[in-house]
């Protein structure tokens, strides 16, 4: 007897159909065959599905059991295939009688007692059992919540086997996960950090105000203790909230990985990732021989914050340059290539020399010039140029440290990148982008309009720093944004030198 029924394999963060076949021959020598391209975790499913049929009080089949996942073309790998084949070999038996196969697919793995276990992907298998037509999806309880976020589909929260057999069969009536946007705002979409926490740095927070409200990255130079971090850690807070086609996007790179928390349904804050130094290219972009999403992926519409630039690989640093450019990375395989989406803001942090107190007037430096040489060479110039703001951040006084007085909070700050980023908005509507950080060259052609004298400005600028072609679109994509912030059609001297100076900062290190 043959029994179908629909399931899922994750390819990537997307998921693919896949039809679990099963066939019973009871004239024929009792024996297993699973084929379809499985990979171990899914050959080694055969046994733990055996002993949680039996385990659940179902009988196993002593005969040939042919089972089948199509299509055959590409590898199946994950453990979510547990409970469709158990589903199908008791239908193939006679043991689970459903007219209902047609209508549900199923994922889940199964332990030995047939309890059900989380699976990874469960967001993006139920987004593609929507677009599949199904009415709905079994998934394990723990699922349940993540996969309800979608809409025109019902997500059945199954404990075990038995109560996934009894919900095909009729014989148990489970209702369908519920959701509620307005509820997991409430509970998921707050960040318990805020700019006001910062003392000081008012100057180092007008150029995170300006990097957040055009979309700029960032790069922070400056002693050990003076608030790099601290800043970097609350860029997300002045952030725009997370629109629903965004925070399913996220979501789906973190499910598909796994590395979405137990219990949520949704990433409802913007994602602060802070790799280590030592991370290998695979982890910053993604790789592996089935490639899964790496740093810059799990930044997706948020924050990648790289503390210590120079201690990075410099050959692990130079995968981000066409990642920045292009917002998405592809990743090349025998079996294929993957796209993960990588659109992020860059901050990166580092000291301006290997003790940490070049310049500082307090302490000092005991650095030779050439392992400062040494140690800022370890960036790349076309990194650097595709980082659009350098600021210095000094030390703060204790008069300041000391004042009880907070400085300018996350709302403050966010209201005004808001209003900026409406602004943009409007500007491009009719158009691809919507940022100024990513504005075309033939855009900052027909929108960066400079006053005479911020012309003659910049032609000097470019001359007496020696910036690239690359440099001068960044200082003009700047200086759109902070006119942006003041409402001014026309770019003046005073915007234009405060790009200036933005990008001015890395050239007087290397010079020095």
């Amino acid at each position: 007897m043959l029994a179908k029924l629909l399931t899922y394999s994750l390819f990537g963060i997307d998921a693919r159909p896949v039809e679990a076949e099963v066939d019973i021959s009871p004239a024929a020598m009792p024996k297993t065959i699973l084929v379809g391209l499985a990979e171990a975790a899914v050959k080694e499913s055969v046994h733990r599905i055996e002993r949680a049929l039996v385990n659940s009080g179902y009988t196993r089949p002593i005969d040939r059991i042919v089972i089948n996942l199509s299509p055959a073309d590409f590898p199946k790998e994950a453990a979510s295939f547990d409970l469709p084949i158990a589903l199908g070999i008791l239908a193939a038996s006679g043991q689970l009688i459903s007219d209902q196969f047609s209508n549900y697919s199923a994922v889940g793995e199964l332990a030995l007692d047939g309890t059900l276990r989380p699976v990874k992907g469960s967001l993006s298998m139920a987004l593609q059992a929507r677009n599949d037509g199904r009415k709905g999806l079994v998934v394990p309880v723990e699922n349940a919540r993540e996969a309800a976020v979608v809409d025109g589909i019902d997500i059945i929260p199954a404990g075990s086997l038995a109560e996934a057999v009894g919900f095909f069969t009729g014989a148990v009536q489970i209702d369908p996960e519920p959701f509620s946007w307005d509820q997991a705002i409430r509970e998921l979409g707050r960040y318990a950090i805020d700019y006001a926490d910062v003392k000081g740095q008012e100057m180092a927070k007008r150029a995170v105000t300006v990097a957040a409200a055009g979309r700029h990255h960032l790069l922070m130079i400056g002693s050990p203790g003076t608030g790099k971090t601290l800043l970097a850690q609350r860029l997300a807070t002045i952030l725009p909230e997370l629109s629903a086609e965004e925070s399913v996007e996220t979501t789906r790179i973190y499910s598909a990985v796994g590395r979405l928390p137990t219990g949520q349904s949704l990433m409802l804050t913007r994602p602060f990732r802070s790799p280590h130094h030592t991370i290998s290219e695979a982890g910053l972009v993604g790789g592996g021989t089935t490639p899964t999403p790496g740093e810059i992926s799990l930044a997706h519409h948020g924050i990648l914050f790289l503390d210590e630039l120079p201690e990075f690989n410099r050959r692990t640093l130079e995968v981000l340059r066409q990642p920045l450019e292009e917002h998405q990375v592809t990743i090349s395989r025998a079996m294929g290539s993957m796209t993960f989406p990588a659109d992020l803001m860059l901050v990166a942090a580092m000291n301006p020399c290997p003790c940490g107190f070049r310049g500082d007037p307090k302490r000092n430096c005991n650095c030779s010039p050439i392992h400062i040489e040494r140690y800022l060479g370890k960036i790349s110039g076309p990194l650097l140029d595709r980082i659009d703001i350098h600021i210095e951040v000094p030390a703060v006084p204790f008069r300041e440290l000391s004042n009880e007085k907070t400085g300018t909070d996350s709302k403050t700050i966010r209201e005004q990148v808001i209003h900026t980023r409406a602004v943009q908005r409007d500007r491009f509507r009719d158009q691809s982008g919507g940022l100024n950080g990513t504005m075309s060259p033939r855009q900052i052609r027909k929108y960066c309009k400079l006053e005479k004298e911020a012309e003659s400005l910049l032609k000097s600028a470019m001359e007496d720093m020696g910036l690239s072609a690359r440099a001068h679109d960044k200082i003009l994509r700047v200086s759109r944004t902070i006119a942006d912030m003041e409402e001014a059609e026309i770019i003046g001297v005073a915007h234009l030198t405060e790009a200036v100076n933005y990008r001015a900062l890395d050239r007087a290190y290397w010079s020095m």
